[in-house]
């Protein structure tokens, strides 16, 4: 199963250690708070559990949403670069 992983976590360290758990789970960056990948529900919980004691008692805002492959396929996307300079 697909899922979504989105957080808002103003500590810069918290937050890399959470990016860390996500990145130890397999899941790809797809904002700078924003993880997706494919993932059991059993191991979106337990992504979840671990990334609480990463926070521990610091001010953290992480959901996962659970992405059925039906919907995921129904996903919009755009995605656009930035245009190199020619020097």
């Amino acid at each position: 199963m697909r899922c979504v992983v989105v957080y808002d976590i103003p500590d810069d360290r918290v937050r890399t250690r959470v990016a860390d758990v996500c990145l130890d789970y397999g899941l790809e960056r797809i904002q700078f708070s924003a993880f997706q990948g494919s993932l059991e529900p059993f191991y979106q919980e337990e992504l979840l559990l671990k990334a609480k004691k990463k926070v521990g008692n610091k001010e953290a805002n992480i959901q996962v949403f659970p992405i059925c492959e039906r919907d995921w396929e129904k996903r919009l996307v755009w995605i656009q670069k930035a245009k190199q300079d020619k020097k």
